[in-house]
């Protein structure tokens, strides 16, 4: 048995097989090790904010209390909207970690998660952000000056791709395979002139083209067997969640009663027993 505020669980891929790690507090617990087992999660009730630690009614942008959720740059919208970044405005919530987290370089990626999406991320949180979204397979495209630019450069290829994950469809374990140096090939050819135009406004610089670098990443996920009907499990409305571990992907477990999203309980104080 564990107990502790949960987090996010932590991953890493060695060799493409996903590793998935539980955090609780300061414990964590080999998830993988898990599967086929009967487990219980039973959150008490009690949410601790992850920024200033008070307890708090309700959680916030997965695991903040309003105070931090309403002053923390973490929580701008911009942070889900890239291209609004507004700190060359001067009006971030917090220059100073902005420098460290929004200022810094960013990719631009293709990724297969239950079909083809953009998405957006920094260097450092890859190949993590692949695995939280249940990505199969990844491949980046851009190398980009900060997180504003990550932003205009996904824009572009919204207009002719999902930058979301169904994640329904996700956990259905469907094998659809893409080959991504192609369909990363065929949307610069249509997305050019939008690229060039970013290039032209701010610098050559800005955006560097990554076809000739770059391989695409491969993931297998720890699974017994996925769900032929995709049940949601609301431990707000059901405290106590147990059911035999078939798989875990994303941040996602899958349980012969049903399926949870571990992330969206950051914060709560939980007891795991196995």
């Amino acid at each position: 048995m564990l107990q502790g505020n949960l987090r996010k669980m932590a991953t890493e891929s060695q060799n493409g097989q996903v590793i998935y790690h539980l955090v609780l507090g300061d414990e964590q617990v080999n998830v993988n090790e898990l599967l086929g087992k009967k487990v219980t999660l039973h959150l008490d009730g009690t949410i601790h904010c992850t920024h200033c630690k008070k307890v708090t009614k309700k959680s916030f942008s997965q695991g903040f209390c309003y105070n931090c959720f309403r002053k923390l740059a973490a929580c701008d919208t911009c942070i889900m909207s890239p291209e609004k970044c507004h700190f060359h405005l001067g009006t971030c919530r917090e220059p100073e970690w902005a420098e460290q987290y929004c200022m810094q370089s960013h990719y631009v990626y293709l990724a297969n998660s239950s079909a083809l999406k953009v998405g957006i991320t920094r260097g450092d949180q890859l190949p993590t952000r692949w695995i939280d979204q249940g990505a199969t397979q990844a491949r980046p495209l851009f190398r980009v000056q900060n997180r504003r630019m990550s932003g205009l450069v996904e824009t572009l290829f919204k207009s002719q791709v999902a930058d979301k994950t169904n994640w329904r469809n996700m956990l259905k374990g469907t094998d659809i395979r893409f080959d991504l140096e192609h369909e990363q090939e065929r949307l610069i050819g249509q997305l050019y002139e939008g690229l060039d135009s970013l290039q032209h406004e701010f610098g050559l610089q800005s955006i560097t083209d990554l076809s000739d670098e770059n391989e695409t990443h491969e993931f297998i996920y720890p699974v017994l067997e996925y769900p032929t009907k995709i049940t949601s499990l609301n431990a707000e409305k059901t405290p106590l969640i147990e059911g035999t571990l078939m798989g875990i992907k994303g941040q996602y477990w899958m349980l012969d009663t049903g399926v949870i999203n571990i992330r969206k309980y950051t914060g709560y104080q939980v007891t795991l027993t196995f």
